[in-house]
């Protein structure tokens, strides 16, 4: 297993521990099960063709501006 920090809003922190109690499990393993389930889903619909994989369209020419 791969140890992997994420930095998540506190509004976000609370919604999945409260939604990892109500499921009893820790909030590790409601992170866990949140991504899988969006790595898993063949349906999703903010992407073309449902597909998870397909990167969303770059906007302009592509690149980002240098400072």
């Amino acid at each position: 297993m791969v140890n992997f920090n994420l930095r998540l809003p506190d509004d976000l922190h609370a919604a999945v521990k409260a939604a990892a109690e109500r499921d009893g499990r820790s909030a590790h393993g409601q992170m866990l099960w949140y991504l899988r389930q969006a790595v898993e889903s063949s349906d999703t619909p903010d992407r073309p063709g449902g597909d998870p994989a397909a990167p969303a369209p770059l906007r302009g020419d592509g690149h980002s501006p240098r400072p």
